[in-house]
C-alpha cells in the first residue's frame, strides 16, 4: 500500500478515545464523567438560536454562497471588537472567517510553509496542530515547556534554522490551561520578526482568560501584520462547535492568499453560523461574561479541592480555560491509566501521549482534563473517584 501523509499521521485523539467507550456497561451508581474534549455540550442560548432559526426561515441569502472570506458585517465586528479589547487598529480587511479554527490554522499554514519547511510548536502540544503540520509535509520542531508549562523564547531561538517558517502560541493553552504572560508573547514576537517568522498565536479559549485587560500588545505594535497571525473560534464562546465557525486575523496580502485555500476547500463558511456568531457578538456580552464567570469559578474548585489528590502524589501541572493538566503518580503509562479510568472510575480523559512526541518521557506521567462540561459538584465526584485509583 501506499505511504500517504494521512495514514503515516496519527488517528484523531479525541476520536480513538471515544472508542475505549465501546461495549462498556457503566454502573448506575458510577455514571460517566467525559472530560476528554474541550466543547461545551449544551446549545447555544434560545435567544441566539431564534435569531439563527430567523436567518433560516427569511433571509434567503443564508441558504447561498457567501463572501469567501467571510461576511462583511461579521468580520467588521471582530475588527471593532478587537480594537476594543486589544486597543491597537485592525481593519475588517485584515478578519477572514473561516469554518472553525482548526481551518484557520489550516489555512495559515498553505499560506507559509512549502515541502519540507518547519514549524515551532511548544509541547504539550494541541494535537491537531501536530496532525495537520504532518499531514501538510511540514516537520515539527518540539519546543519543550518548562516546568511552569511555559516555552522559552530562547529555546526557541536555539531551534530556528533555515527551514523555519513560523512559531506557534496557544493562550491560554491546550492542554495545559496556562495563560502566557504578556511579556512572553511579547519576546516571542521580537524573535518571530528579528527572523522574518511568523508568529501563530490561537486564542480560541481568549473569552475565559482569568486576567482582565488585553492578554497582549501585540496588535499595538507597529507593522504587527509582518509577524502575527492571530487565530480565534466562535465554537467556544458561543456553543456554536457544530456550526464551524473561526476566525483569523492577518495582513490583507496573508488572507489574499487564505482565499484560495478556504475558496478550494470550503468555498464559503457557514452562512447560518456566522449569523449566529455575529448576533452571540452584538447581543449575549453579558450572557459570556456569566460563562466566564462559571469555568474561573470551576477552576477555583480544582484548585480548592486538589489537596487530596496531592497528598495521594497528583500534580497539578496547568490549570485554565477549560483545562487541567496533571501528573499521576504511578508506574504505568498514562495511556494505560486513562483506559483503566474508563474501566474501573467511568472517567474519561486524554493522556500525555496524545500531547507529546512518541520519545518524550513527561508524556507517560500526564493527563488532560477537560472541565467545560462538569460543574462543581462533578468536580468534586471527579476527584474523588481519581483518588480512589490509588486506594
Amino acid at each position: 500500500m501506499t505511504v500517504t501523509r494521512t495514514n503515516a499521521t496519527f488517528p484523531p485523539p479525541v476520536q480513538e478515545a471515544r472508542r475505549w467507550l465501546e461495549g462498556v456497561q457503566f454502573p448506575t451508581d458510577r455514571p460517566l464523567i467525559n472530560v476528554s474534549q474541550a466543547a461545551p455540550v449544551e446549545p447555544p442560548p434560545e435567544a441566539l438560536r431564534a435569531a439563527m432559526a430567523e436567518a433560516l426561515l427569511n433571509a434567503p441569502g443564508a441558504h447561498l454562497y457567501g463572501p469567501t472570506l467571510g461576511l462583511p458585517a461579521l468580520r467588521a465586528e471582530v475588527a471593532q471588537q478587537w480594537r476594543a479589547s486589544y486597543g491597537g487598529e485592525i481593519a475588517e480587511s485584515e478578519v477572514a472567517i473561516t469554518s472553525g479554527c482548526n481551518q484557520a490554522f489550516a489555512a495559515a499554514i498553505a499560506t507559509l510553509c512549502g515541502e519540507g519547511d518547519e514549524v515551532i510548536l511548544p509541547t504539550p502540544w494541541y494535537f491537531n496542530h501536530k496532525m495537520w503540520l504532518d499531514m501538510s509535509g511540514v516537520r515539527t520542531v518540539a519546543l519543550p515547556a518548562d516546568a511552569a508549562l511555559l516555552p522559552d523564547p530562547e529555546e526557541a531561538r536555539a531551534r530556528i534554522t533555515a527551514r523555519t517558517r513560523a512559531i506557534v502560541l496557544v493562550t491560554p493553552n491546550n492542554p495545559a490551561g496556562v495563560e502566557y504572560p504578556a511579556e512572553l508573547v511579547g519576546a516571542f514576537f521580537d524573535l518571530a520578526q528579528e527572523h522574518g517568522l511568523a508568529l501563530i498565536v490561537d486564542e480560541t479559549y481568549r473569552d475565559f482568560d482569568s486576567r482582565t485587560g488585553a492578554p497582549h500588545d501585540l496588535f499595538t505594535r507597529h507593522g504587527w501584520q509582518d509577524t502575527l497571525i492571530q487565530l480565534y473560534s466562535f465554537s467556544k464562546a458561543y456553543r456554536l462547535t457544530g456550526h464551524r465557525i473561526g476566525a483569523i486575523v492577518a495582513s490583507e496580502a496573508r488572507l489574499a492568499e487564505v482565499e484560495k485555500f478556504l475558496d478550494t476547500v470550503t468555498i464559503c463558511p457557514s452562512q447560518i453560523g456566522q449569523r449566529g456568531a455575529l448576533w452571540g457578538m452584538q447581543n449575549l456580552a453579558q450572557w459570556l461574561a456569566g460563562e466566564r464567570a462559571e469555568i474561573l469559578a470551576r477552576r477555583a474548585a480544582i484548585q480548592a479541592a486538589f489537596s487530596p489528590l496531592a497528598a495521594a502524589g497528583w500534580e497539578l501541572l496547568g490549570l485554565g480555560a477549560y483545562f487541567a493538566y496533571m501528573a499521576h503518580p504511578f508506574a504505568e503509562t498514562s495511556d494505560a491509566l486513562a483506559r483503566r479510568l474508563v474501566a474501573e472510575q467511568s472517567v474519561l480523559c486524554l493522556p500525555g501521549t496524545m500531547f507529546r512526541p512518541t520519545n518524550d518521557p513527561a508524556a507517560a506521567k500526564e493527563l488532560r482534563i477537560a472541565f467545560a462540561n462538569v460543574d462543581t459538584t462533578g468536580i468534586k465526584t471527579l476527584f474523588e473517584r481519581l483518588e480512589r485509583m490509588g486506594a
